[in-house]
């Protein structure tokens, strides 16, 4: 059987990907930037993604591996209801002679809302269990490591080898699951979540080869030379409190990759931002993340759905736009949370201002083919959308780290897969596009999955497959339930968990201050100056 064009097609070359100081795509031996050969699993839910994640690791014995990268980890939280803890499997496995090695974003302070507390504490349990967690700090100035990367490997066992790459942290809130009564381990969120957030998430399990491309993105990241974190005197004095070293100790030799084991094809991308004194293996950062991006919806025919947990940035919105523009057939639904996370006086226009603009750019290139929906539970409780997942024409998906905003496609360090599945769907359309390609079996399933889910239909219901029709199914379901809203919820509650999304404006008078935090802290450029100048990636 002749190979499947399509990973040519969609994927980036590794000149696309624009970043020759990595070895990522130099491990290849065919010259692709890219594998096949790899399983696939999408795991959509926290609930779902830490059961496999707690299977896979509680099977580990003396010599196996185990390294993971993360923006925030709770030791006590619970992966299963009744546990174990992330902080006691963890110790156990460095106990009892698993090789733990994390990297940890050494992250601001708690009084901030972020979790520099939290993460200093895993670490500090870990490291005195005999494993090696360290707090990370390499970024550019206003920049954070936002990848979720596990990668667990067997000594002797590589067929065994599996990775995990989404958008669920090691910590507290992630662990719902699709009824959305929310994780019982809660973290401060916008008081219209009504204190036990539902929580909305996705990530991949990855075996093949894939498993090398993601163990390389962390080697490149621990190998780094430079010290973990900058030096202040503040800095100073907790680091050694914590008994944290300033510098990684040397990997050990690396074990054989693990064979084939599937038919998929997937490119791991990257972000990584601009910053003085340049990573060793990116000095110029990286950015395939975005331009992968780019490159699948200029080629977009049919329908971009998109997960994610801010769609922001006139670099999103104006890709987005120009597929539009060039398509009359095109399609965009996104799916994004009713409320920041942090929706107060200071913290809430930043947090709108960026969406509001690019909702705007995309109604004004197609205003009768683009459709923005937020969740509910049946509760009518919102539903935070934490997953960054995009699948364009039932062809190409993506699920990571990555949100779609200038943050994520230029200044934090993200991790991200893209796949093309060569099995094609046999269920009618056959060829929604209309380019030859067919829809594929594992975006399509995964994209009806969660359309089941949000649309509160059959699985096997023929609307899911009909990207024709499918803004108008979106419109119709969250129509019904809007409108029961609007009558005072008088009678039956409609099924779904869609609603339109109606963010609260930002005023004339907030833009003055919420404009600059914006751009400068909430959605940073990370990009080179050149770049910035260009308009280019």
């Amino acid at each position: 059987m002749a190979p499947d064009p399509a990973p040519g097609r969609w994927f980036l070359s590794a000149d696309e990907r624009g970043n020759p100081a990595t070895r990522i795509d130099r491990r290849h031996p065919d010259g692709l930037a890219w594998t096949t050969g790899n399983e696939v699993r999408p795991l959509v839910h926290g609930a779902t993604y830490f059961r496999r994640l707690h299977d896979e690791l509680d099977a580990l014995v003396p010599g196996d591996r185990l390294w993971f990268t993360d923006w925030r980890g709770d030791a006590d939280q619970r992966l299963l209801p009744d546990g174990p803890t992330i902080g006691e499997l963890l110790c156990t496995l460095a106990t009892r002679g698993v090789e733990v090695r994390g990297l940890l974003w050494r992250s601001h302070s708690d009084r901030a809302t972020f979790s520099a507390q939290e993460n200093q504490r895993l670490g500090q349990e870990l490291n005195e269990a005999g494993g090696e967690v360290l707090l990370d700090q390499r970024v550019r100035r206003f920049g954070s490591h936002h990848q979720k990367v596990v990668v667990v490997q067997h000594r002797g066992a590589p067929e065994r080898d599996v990775a995990f790459v989404g958008g669920i942290d090691l910590c507290h809130g992630r662990r719902d699951d699709a009824e959305h009564g929310a994780d019982p381990q809660q973290q401060p969120m916008d008081k219209r979540y009504e204190g036990r957030s539902p929580w909305h998430d996705a990530a991949l399990e990855l075996r093949g080869p894939v498993v090398g491309d993601v163990l390389q993105t962390f080697v490149e990241r621990w190998d780094d030379h430079r010290p973990l974190d900058r030096r202040t005197p503040y800095r100073m004095a907790v680091q050694r409190a914590a008994r944290m070293p300033r510098h990684p100790e040397p990997l050990p030799e690396q074990l054989p990759s693990p064979p084939a084991a599937g038919a998929h094809a997937v490119q791991v991308l990257r972000t990584y931002g601009r910053k003085h004194r340049g990573f060793p293996f990116a000095p110029l950062g990286e950015r395939s993340v975005a331009r992968a991006y780019l490159k699948a919806f200029s080629l977009a025919r049919k329908l971009v759905y998109i997960e994610d947990q801010y769609l922001w940035s006139p670099l999103v919105a104006d890709a987005l736009a120009g597929a539009l523009r060039r398509e009359p057939g095109l399609r965009v639904i996104a799916v994004v949370p009713r409320f920041p996370d942090s929706d107060g006086f200071f913290t809430g226009p930043p947090n709108r201002i960026g969406q509001l603009e690019a909702i705007r750019r995309l109604r004004a290139a197609a205003p009768d083919r683009v459709g923005v929906f937020d969740l509910e539970n049946t509760a009518g409780t919102p539903i935070y959308v934490h997953a960054k997942v995009c699948v364009v024409d039932d062809i190409w998906m993506t699920c990571g780290s990555d949100n779609l905003n200038r943050r994520s496609w230029t200044c934090d360090s993200e991790a991200t897969c893209a796949v093309v599945d060569p099995e094609r769907d046999a269920r009618e359309p056959r060829d929604p596009a209309g380019t030859a390609e067919g829809a594929r079996v594992l975006p399509r399933s995964l994209r009806a999955e969660l359309w089941a889910e949000h649309l509160a239909l059959p699985a096997d219901d023929e609307r899911l497959l009909d990207l024709d029709g499918a803004l108008d199914l979106w419109r119709q379901r969250s129509g019904a339930l809007d409108d029961w809203h609007g009558s005072s919820r008088r009678g039956a509650r409609p099924p779904g968990q869609a609603r339109a999304h109606r963010p609260d404006p930002v005023r004339a008078w907030q833009r003055v201050w919420a404009e600059p935090l914006y751009r400068v802290l909430y959605d940073p450029d990370g990009r080179p100056l050149r770049m910035r100048l260009a308009r280019t990636l």
